[in-house]
């Protein structure tokens, strides 16, 4: 990975697009610590010093916004917006005719789908800029500090807020795309990169803070394992192969090679994890805004708010399994990959082309999916392991939706910058 940064900044143009890919992360970062008007920021970090990680439900989007989400910053909503923009769009095209119709009309109906995505960003951003402020001024944000975040409540002050959030979250939006079209790798993941690599250094600091730094050259061996364990399933999968048939046309014959349908091991990606985190935090925000005496908001309060129980480690691998065979049953359609190879003349050997062909795929996806969403739960349940024998957050950088974006990230960024240098690098059998 390092030659390959190596020969990219010795090539000119793919030097300018990594300069401009990182300059536009610097500004994505600074956005980070730049206070939203009407926030008293000397309070805010007055509270961060006393209670940095007072509100769990509110740890994944902190997360993703590389912790400006509890600095109330201009970038708090972060990505977070457009990760469920998207993913909701993603799952309207199986159930409105008109979203599956534009899905397969090439670029211009996908044009017309991220046109819905922005627009769909923008109201989230609306909705969930309103929601933390709300959180804010009830002083839920930090529940144990007494310091006013919000000195000025009244209602200009508020809409003001709001309009400065949601503005951040368009023009992080518009960062995105800028990387996309003019830098290197796809610009939201980079940015979401950005976020939650920014939160290492802290996080490994605190540790070696509270337990040692014994403890830290564990934890950062014990990572490096890690990471490495995820490169290598990221990057399995398994092969279909695919033979197409000879034909002739004219006087020309065409056909008689073969190839294969790459099938990972985790197709899900991170989505699994993201899902099953949102869920769960779900009935301890009812729990929390209703009377706390109540029987059941005590048992919600002890099982399901913290890692550390049975019940709460079982439903979250629980959830994550269905939602991994439910994500990868959107994604991936036996049938029409089944109805594209045949229409293009290839059958896998030994399977009858058309339904059979649907049905093997079928059968090979379900028995892959297992180990993976098997995989996805081991490494969320890293942060919580982690939670109890070093004291960390669930912000664990080493686990969970933070490692697995990170490596599955790199990979593709690299992946790119590797094609990008093959195209430009290349050698003919003369030289």
């Amino acid at each position: 990975m390092l030659s390959a940064l190596g020969r990219a900044f010795r090539t000119p143009d793919l030097r300018r697009k990594l300069l401009f890919t990182a300059g536009i992360m610097a500004i994505f970062r600074l956005g980070s610590f730049v206070p939203v008007p009407g926030v008293s920021y000397q309070n805010v970090q007055q509270c961060l010093a006393s209670a940095p990680e007072s509100n769990d439900l509110l740890g994944l989007v902190n997360l993703f916004s590389g912790g400006a989400l509890l600095q109330l910053s201009v970038f708090a909503l972060g990505i977070m917006p457009y990760i469920t923009a998207s993913i909701i769009t993603q799952l309207l095209t199986v159930v409105i005719p008109r979203f599956e119709d534009l899905k397969k009309e090439g670029q211009q109906g996908q044009a017309k789908l991220t046109q819905y995505t922005r627009y769909l960003t923008i109201a989230l951003a609306v909705l969930q800029s309103s929601t933390y402020i709300a959180v804010a001024r009830a002083g839920q944000l930090f529940p144990n500090c007494a310091a006013e975040i919000i000195p000025d409540d009244s209602v200009v002050t508020i809409v003001l807020m709001v309009i400065t959030m949601t503005a951040g979250t368009g023009l992080i939006m518009w960062m995105g795309e800028l990387i996309t079209e003019r830098g290197v790798g796809n610009g939201m993941s980079l940015l979401i990169f950005t976020s939650i690599a920014a939160t290492f250094p802290g996080q490994l600091w605190s540790i070696g803070l509270s337990r040692g730094w014994g403890v830290l050259a564990v934890v950062v061996a014990v990572g490096l394992v890690i990471v490495a364990l995820v490169v290598f399933v990221e990057q399995s999968q398994r092969r279909v192969p695919v033979q197409y048939a000879k034909r002739m046309v004219g006087r020309r014959m065409y056909g008689g090679t073969s190839t294969y349908i790459p099938i990972k091991v985790n197709m899900a990606g991170v989505i699994p994890v993201i899902f099953a985190s949102s869920l769960l935090y779900l009935p301890a925000l009812v729990a929390q805004f209703n009377d706390q005496s109540a029987g059941w908001v005590q048992w919600i309060n002890a099982n399901l708010v913290t890692g550390d129980t049975a019940i709460y480690i079982v439903v979250y691998i629980l959830l994550i399994i269905f939602f991994t065979y439910f994500y990868v049953g959107i994604t991936f359609n036996p049938d029409e990959v089944s109805d594209n190879i045949k229409r293009v003349g290839g059958f896998i050997p030994g399977v009858r082309a058309g339904r059979p062909t649907a049905e093997y795929l079928d059968y090979v996806l379900t028995r892959i999916t297992l180990p993976g969403a098997i995989y996805l739960g081991f490494v969320a349940l890293i942060p919580l392991v982690a939670l109890v024998l070093v004291d960390a957050t669930q912000n664990f950088p080493f686990g969970g939706t933070s490692i697995l974006i990170v490596v599955g990230v790199g990979l593709e960024t690299v992946k790119q910058i590797e094609s990008q240098l093959q195209q430009r690098t290349y050698e003919g059998f003369l030289r």
